[in-house]
């Protein structure tokens, strides 16, 4: 069965490497979680009631501040650890973990002096705890929690909201279900003006986390006794009350031997008319040991949960660091792969977006299903193509000679200008497939998580894809204008011969004019209205068979000059720039954000508290476990039972 001395000692382990982190519990802190899960007993108590007198009795040390006012202005974690008979008593602080301290005037006087490091000369308080462990043969293994005394009024130099400020911190400490509440209440006041038993009551109604401590009992009015309080009748607890009878004022200041003085308090009772009976369960040592007893059974209680949190955390912890990344290494190296892997970590995520994978890629086939034909309707053929514009063209391109057969230069000109409309609708789509890809390109920076932690080279990356996404562009402009050049330069031959045909089998002739009696006037056979509309006609005709060939053949020119080549040659110009820089510049790129290196530290330093409290818990329950060593008949021999239940057990 685990040792008092072992379940104590764990939750003292814990509570210190709490502290380290920052994680003290009644505070406002991201690591208070496992502090508060650890079973403490918190002494409450208000000014002059007696609260560091019965700390000094059970340790059996002259050792606190004293002083009017407001003393103890930060949470005192006292840790007592009971050793051999015979040995040295000593104290260390958390704070100076290589020094010991013999002299318990230097322990008083650290105290106030960590006190002040923290708070000033102020008078101010704060939730940030000083550690004290001390090792004598004189105490009980118990851990106890020092808070600020309740006051009602502000002394001078400190602020109006003193008051409430304590009463907050105390709270914080005492409202938590593990919390052992140690009500101090002196016995020559009413007990139900007593700020720690109002206090208490709010919290924990039931008694079932309180102690009462009764202390001054030898300072009562003659005649009068505090009975009715510690027989439970004035105020009823779960836990039995317990009084205390202090030093004196005369014998602090003649400074009396605490030993003595326990020797002292044990006679009162023993001597007492109204306590005798009780003395069995009065005075600051039998407190020290029901108090130690208690904590032993509430941390052997808490032992499941505490195991089942730690886990959970530890899970948690480990995930959020898959998250956060691991640590940078520092050779140039190691630095350069990382760098790459981050690059195929983007690299995968923005070819998702364009296969499908994720949301975004079909914005490029909505630039040619949709834009694109919408720009090629819209373009001003019935404008060029007007019977005022085809006599003009067609006019001027013959000069002053008539046209034999067919206005072949009319034709070209028409032709020619009206393709020259298809160039803005050809530069139009790659510029919009260039600002999908742009927008690709941010989107996957944002959702490369890996990348998360690197402002430095989320920005390198965005420039670098950028410059080659502009080069794309600038090479998908020059093919599609070449494919409307091509165009031009070359008229497909077949379709204009197809028109004879076709108008003499309507009953026509493009070259003659419809009514022969005209004839005689070649004006007007040369520019029939009849016949320019059926110049107009033919020429809209074949726009309409190359804006069909354009629709088709400008998305397959975007496609390969753009978006195949993003996603085969994206970043490999980074890659040739990445080759030539020097091992300060890898450095330099993989800058994390402070505020995440910051929050991967204190993961880290989390999680390790977390695993070391996890094998200390183990180790505790495997004692807990009770491997019972039993010697048998045989001198020689030893037999093990093996219990199954791992913790509970008494």
């Amino acid at each position: 069965m685990a040792t008092m001395e072992s379940l104590i000692g764990l939750v003292n382990r814990i509570q210190k490497a709490c502290t380290v982190l920052g994680d003290y519990g009644g505070g406002d802190n991201t690591f208070s979680s496992l502090w508060e899960a650890l079973p403490s007993v918190a002494v409450v108590g208000g000014q002059s009631s007696g609260k560091s007198s019965v700390l000094e009795s059970i340790v059996g040390r002259d050792f606190l501040p004293r002083g009017s006012g407001i003393v103890t202005r930060r949470p005192l974690v006292l840790q007592l650890h009971k050793t051999e008979d015979g040995s040295q008593e000593y104290a260390e602080f958390l704070h100076l973990p290589k020094r010991r301290f013999s002299d318990f005037a230097v322990v008083r006087k650290e105290i106030q002096d960590e006190t002040d490091r923290i708070t000033g000369k102020s008078k101010q308080i704060s939730p940030v705890p000083i550690h004290l462990s001390i090792y004598s043969p004189h105490v009980v293994n118990l851990t106890l929690i020092d808070l600020p005394g309740l006051t009602k009024v502000a002394v001078e130099g400190q602020p109006e909201s003193i008051v409430q400020d304590i009463e907050t911190m105390v709270r914080a400490y005492v409202e938590k279900p593990n919390c052992i509440i140690l009500a101090i209440s002196p016995a020559n006041q009413d007990i139900a003006t007593s700020d720690a038993i109002k206090l208490a009551r709010e919290v924990d109604p039931s008694g079932e986390r309180t102690f009462g401590v009764l202390t001054k009992l030898d300072l009562m009015d003659k005649g009068t006794n505090a009975l009715d309080v510690l027989e439970g009748r004035s105020y009823r607890l779960q836990h039995p009350w317990v009084g205390i009878v202090n030093r004196s004022q005369a014998d602090i200041n003649k400074n009396v031997d605490m030993i003595v003085a326990r020797r002292k308090e044990r006679e009162y009772f023993a001597t007492s008319p109204d306590y005798g009976h009780l003395s069995n369960k009065m005075g600051s040592e039998y407190l020290a040991k029901l108090l130690s007893k208690h904590l032993e059974s509430a941390i052997r209680a808490r032992i499941p949960s505490i195991t089942s949190l730690i886990n959970k955390t530890i899970d948690e912890l480990e995930s959020e660091m898959e998250h956060l990344g691991r640590p940078i290494a520092v050779d140039a190296g190691a630095q350069l792969y990382t760098i790459l892997e981050l690059c195929r970590a983007f690299d995968k995520v923005f070819k998702e977006h364009l296969d499908g994978g994720r949301p975004g890629g079909d914005r490029i086939y909505g630039v040619f299903d949709n834009q694109l034909p919408a720009a090629l309707r819209k373009l001003p053929f019935d404008r060029h193509l007007s019977l005022q514009n085809v006599k003009r063209v067609v006019s001027e391109a013959d000069g002053y000679q008539p046209h034999l057969i067919a206005p072949e230069q009319g034709y070209r000109r028409l032709i020619e200008s009206s393709l020259n409309y298809f160039r803005g609708p050809a530069e139009a789509s790659a510029d919009a497939v260039h600002f999908v890809l742009k927008e690709l390109v941010r989107k996957s920076i944002a959702e490369t998580q890996e990348l998360r932690r690197f402002p430095s080279l989320q920005a390198e990356l965005a420039a670098a894809a950028n410059e080659a996404l502009e080069r794309f562009r600038e090479d998908s402009k020059k093919t599609v204008l070449r494919l409307v050049d091509m165009e031009s330069s070359y008229l497909t031959v077949d379709f204009f011969r197809r028109l004879p045909q076709e108008m003499d089998n309507k009953g026509g002739n493009p070259a003659t004019p419809a009514n022969p009696a005209n004839s005689a006037n070649p004006a007007i056979d040369r520019y029939s209205e009849m016949h320019f509309r059926r110049i107009g006609s033919n020429v809209s005709s074949y726009v309409g068979m190359v804006s069909e060939t354009l629709r088709n053949t400008i998305p397959k020119a975007v496609v390969h000059c753009q978006v195949k080549e993003a996603k085969h040659s994206l970043l490999n110009y980074f890659y040739t720039q990445i080759g030539k820089k020097e091992g300060k510049q890898f450095s330099q790129l993989l800058d994390e954000d402070p505020a995440l290196m910051e929050r991967r530290l204190q993961c880290v330093k989390r999680l390790e508290l977390y695993k070391a409290a996890r094998d200390e818990v183990d180790s505790v329950s495997w004692e807990i476990a009770c491997i019972i060593v039993t010697k048998t008949d045989d001198p020689d021999s030893w037999r093990v039972k093996f219990s199954i239940s791992l913790v509970g057990l008494g």
